[in-house]
């Protein structure tokens, strides 16, 4: 084998241009394409009972496998089964119910082909994804999309790039007709997806990661400065409520404090003022049932680091700070 010649950045550049042209191109040609039959997929694809059932081989195959993993993630139940294990013995996850979307560009993959009169004679409805309509996939198939491109982007024509992303995207563009025509909302994919980003925000409550009972700091408004100082420091939430029996009348913070020793100047003796003296009247509060990223929104909009939350009576029942949030991965 010949030593491999040396990287030519210019080359790279252009090739890597021209594939994305070639691919982009690739890509717009299916809106064309897009009629009845993409409307007939997706209308079979949305009356199944079952699950939508994805195959393919090779790179087809891994194309197969995202687009199960999208539809399964928005909606609509799905599995990737591999053409080549189903004819021995995988077969026996498609049941009558389900529906079977099967890809190959050139629609001639042996291990496909070959089990397509089974999956015909189960009655279970067959979409294709082929660059082929008259191959043998495109003859079985019920419904078949048309994902034909005009050359691949690999220099010899050979590598699938350009008839894989073809397939890709319209993969992407059934699952996201099918979660329209289901009504699929993103609270519907926070919950398919509770380890993400999104799941957090839009799963997490504020009473998930709010502190309560004796975690939570407060005072009466009778309580001397220093008992409220004493009680900021124990609590370690930079704050404390100040509260006439269940509710919250007032908060002070370390901020507060501060301030309030700026003000005084030197030498000057707080011990004889009150909590009720000191404290911000009508405090921020946060529902318990709210989600945690409207406590962060909140926090942002008025430049503050803590919340006191309350329940849906006005009671105090917690109190969190951004550190709270920062540990749920909210923020």
């Amino acid at each position: 084998m010949p030593a491999a010649p040396a990287v030519d950045p210019e080359r790279a550049q252009r090739l890597a241009r021209e594939t994305l042209a070639i691919e982009a191109s690739a890509v717009a040609a299916l809106a064309g394409r897009v009629d009845d039959r993409f409307a007939d997929a997706v209308r079979r694809m949305f009356a199944c009972t079952g699950r939508v059932v994805v195959m393919g081989m090779g790179k087809s195959g891994h194309i197969g496998r995202k687009i199960a993993a999208t539809l399964a993630s928005t909606g609509t139940p799905a599995m990737f089964v591999h053409p080549a294990e189903a004819s021995h013995g995988d077969l026996g996850m498609i049941t009558a119910h389900d529906l079977v979307l099967a890809i190959s560009n050139s629609g001639e993959s042996e291990e496909l082909t070959a089990i397509l009169p089974l999956i015909k004679r189960m009655g279970v409805p067959l979409v294709a994804l082929t660059g082929r309509a008259a191959s043998t996939l495109g003859r079985h198939a019920d419904v078949v999309l048309d994902t034909s491109v005009d050359k691949e982007a690999c220099p010899h024509n050979l590598a699938p790039t350009a008839s894989t992303t073809a397939q890709l995207a319209l993969g992407d563009a059934l699952a996201v007709s099918l979660l329209d025509a289901r009504g699929f909302r993103a609270d519907d994919f926070a919950r398919s997806h509770p380890g993400g980003a999104l799941g957090r925000k839009l799963l997490t409550h504020v009473g998930d990661v709010m502190r309560r009972g004796e975690a939570v700091p407060r005072v009466v408004p009778e309580a001397p400065l220093m008992d409220l100082m004493r009680e900021i420091s124990a609590k370690g939430l930079g704050m404390s409520a100040i509260v006439d029996g269940e509710r919250a009348v007032g908060v002070f913070t370390d901020g507060d404090l501060r301030r309030l020793i700026e003000r005084a100047g030197s030498g000057a003796d707080l011990r004889a003022l009150s909590a009720r003296e000191v404290m911000h009247a009508g405090p921020r509060t946060v529902r318990e049932d709210a989600l945690a990223v409207e406590a962060a929104e909140l926090m942002e909009a008025h430049s503050i680091t803590s919340l006191l939350v309350v329940d849906a009576a006005g009671r105090l029942v917690g109190a969190l700070n951004s550190n709270d949030l920062m540990r749920a991965k909210v923020i």
